[in-house]
């Protein structure tokens, strides 16, 4: 009978290690964290080397494009509007093309992390959304309420 339960617990350890070894290789590689500009700015150092989602606004007047490639350089800050930011910026860096609703004081997320030049975007690391387009819907929504 004890022969039959040290089986029983060699296989549970054995699949316990495999299921464990692949949840954990898994997550290691696609874990990042998401973070506003404020949370960061304080301690950019901390953040180097760690894949991160990047929340704020864009700088109006900030980005340029470079005229001989798809790279593009612009400032993302907390978001102006809210009476308790704290106007941190960080610059960040882009190439390839920008969706189409990216522009001036819109809401983006970047997805990258802190190099020697600010936040490096990854490719198709720009997620932006245009206040403006969606604020008439909201208006309509409430006062149908």
């Amino acid at each position: 009978m004890t022969h039959r339960y040290i089986k029983i617990g060699a296989t549970v350890l054995v699949l316990g290690l495999a299921f464990s070894g692949m949840l954990w290789s898994t997550l290691r590689e696609g874990t990042e964290y998401f973070k506003n500009v404020d949370e960061v700015i304080a301690n950019q150092d901390a953040w180097h080397g760690k894949k991160l989602q990047l929340h704020g606004y864009v700088v109006p007047g900030t980005w340029v494009k470079n005229t001989k490639s798809l790279e593009y350089r612009f400032k993302v800050q907390n978001n102006p509007a809210r009476q308790d930011a704290t106007g941190g910026i960080v610059e960040a860096s882009y190439t390839g093309i920008l969706p189409d609703t990216f522009k001036d004081e819109a809401e983006v997320v970047l997805k990258g992390q802190f190099g020697p030049n600010g936040f490096q975007v990854e490719k198709d690391g720009v997620m932006a959304k245009c206040p403006s387009k969606y604020e008439a819907a909201s208006k309509s929504a409430s006062s149908g309420s």
